[in-house]
C-alpha cells in the first residue's frame, strides 16, 4: 500500500485491504504484552482532530499512535479555536504549518476530510466525516468478521438499521464488497437512502424491509451487523416510536434466540455506541455470539495498521 491519505473504503483495493489486515492480525498481538509498545513510528507527530464526539475512534487512534512510539496530540472542537469561529481550512492551516505528520478528522461535515486532504501536506485519515463515510470502522469490522467466521469470500452479511444516517455502512458495503462477501442490508422504508434500488442493482447488494426473512429464511447470514439509530441527525418523524423500531428493526431476544437457532456459528456486531433495547437487546448484545468488544479490540490493532502503512513506508516489515 504505497497511499498517502485513507479518505473512503473505495480507495483501497482488495491487495491494499487484505495487506492491512494481514498487518493488524501481527499488531493485535501487542495488546496481550506487558510492554504495549513499538519503536515503529518514532519522532512521527500524529493531531486527532475531532469536531464531534467519540469514545472508541479517538481512544483507538491514541493508543494506536502512542503503542507505536507516535508523539500523538489530541484537539477537540470544543478546546481550539474552531470554537471562536475559525473556519476548518484555518485551523488545519495552522497546525500543518507546525510539521505534523498525520491528521486524523472527525467532522460533521461529509467531505470535510478529502477537502483538508487538498489543503495540508500531512497524511489525513478519515475518522468519520458526516453521514459519508468511516474506512477504519469496515476495516476493523472487516477483521473482526474474518477472525470469527473466515474469509469473507462468498460469505452473507445483514447490515441493519439506520442506513440513510449511517457513515458506517456505506463504508461496510464498499469494503465488504471487495473482500468477497454478499450484502443484504434492511431498514425500515423511512430509512432507506434515496436512490437505494438503482444503487444497489449496479453494485450488487440485496435490500429488504422484512428483517425476519432476512435472519431466517433460505439464506441465513453468517454475520448480522446492527447500526446505531442516530437520533442527533435526525430532523423528523423517522419512525412512530422507539417501541415500534425496536419490534420491527431491532436484534431483539426473540429474534436473536431465531437467529441463533437458524445458523448456530453467526456473529452478531455493532459499531457502538449501542442504544440498548432499541436496536439491540442486551441478550444479543451480551451472548456468545456478539463480538461487539471484539470490535473495539480490533480497533487498536487496525488502526496501529493503517497509520504503519501511511507513515512507516519506507519500512516493508513490522517489527514486533
Amino acid at each position: 500500500m504505497t497511499r498517502r491519505h485513507l479518505l473512503s473504503a473505495a480507495d483501497l483495493t482488495r491487495a491494499d485491504a487484505e495487506e492491512i489486515l494481514t498487518t493488524a492480525a501481527s499488531m493485535h498481538d501487542i495488546q496481550h504484552r506487558e510492554v504495549k509498545k513499538l519503536p515503529t513510528l518514532r519522532g512521527r507527530t500524529v493531531i486527532n482532530l475531532f469536531f464531534e464526539d467519540s469514545t472508541r475512534t479517538r481512544t483507538s487512534f491514541e493508543l494506536a499512535g502512542k503503542w507505536m512510539s507516535a508523539d500523538t496530540i489530541n484537539i477537540s472542537a470544543k478546546g481550539s479555536s474552531a470554537s471562536k469561529g475559525e473556519s476548518l481550512r484555518d485551523t488545519v492551516l495552522t497546525v500543518d504549518a507546525m510539521s505534523v505528520d498525520a491528521f486524523i478528522i472527525r467532522h460533521s461535515a461529509s467531505g470535510a476530510c478529502r477537502q483538508v486532504a487538498g489543503w495540508v501536506d500531512a497524511s489525513v485519515i478519515n475518522a468519520g466525516d458526516g453521514t459519508h463515510e468511516h474506512p477504519t470502522q469496515a476495516l476493523l469490522d472487516a477483521y473482526t468478521m474474518q477472525q470469527r467466521i473466515g474469509s469473507l469470500e462468498g460469505r452473507h452479511i445483514a447490515i441493519v438499521g439506520d442506513l440513510t444516517h449511517s457513515r458506517v455502512f456505506r463504508s461496510n458495503l464498499i469494503l465488504l464488497r471487495t473482500l468477497g462477501a454478499r450484502l443484504t442490508v434492511v431498514a425500515p422504508p423511512t430509512l432507506l437512502p434515496s436512490g437505494i434500488g438503482a444503487w444497489s442493482a449496479r453494485d450488487g447488494f440485496t435490500v429488504s424491509s422484512d428483517l425476519d426473512a432476512v435472519l431466517t429464511g433460505d439464506d441465513v447470514p453468517d454475520a448480522v451487523m446492527m447500526l446505531r439509530v442516530q437520533k442527533e441527525r435526525m430532523s423528523g418523524g423517522y419512525f412512530p416510536t422507539a417501541r415500534e423500531y425496536a419490534v420491527g428493526y431491532g436484534m431483539t431476544a426473540s429474534r436473536y434466540r431465531a437467529l441463533s437457532a437458524a445458523n448456530p456459528d453467526v456473529a452478531i456486531l455493532h459499531p457502538g455506541p449501542m442504544n440498548r433495547g432499541l436496536e439491540i437487546s442486551p441478550e444479543a448484545a451480551d451472548s456468545p455470539h456478539s463480538v461487539i468488544l471484539d470490535q473495539v479490540s480490533a480497533g487498536v490493532a487496525v488502526r496501529m495498521a493503517v497509520l504503519y502503512h501511511l507513515l512507516a513506508a519506507d519500512t516493508t516489515e513490522v517489527a514486533v
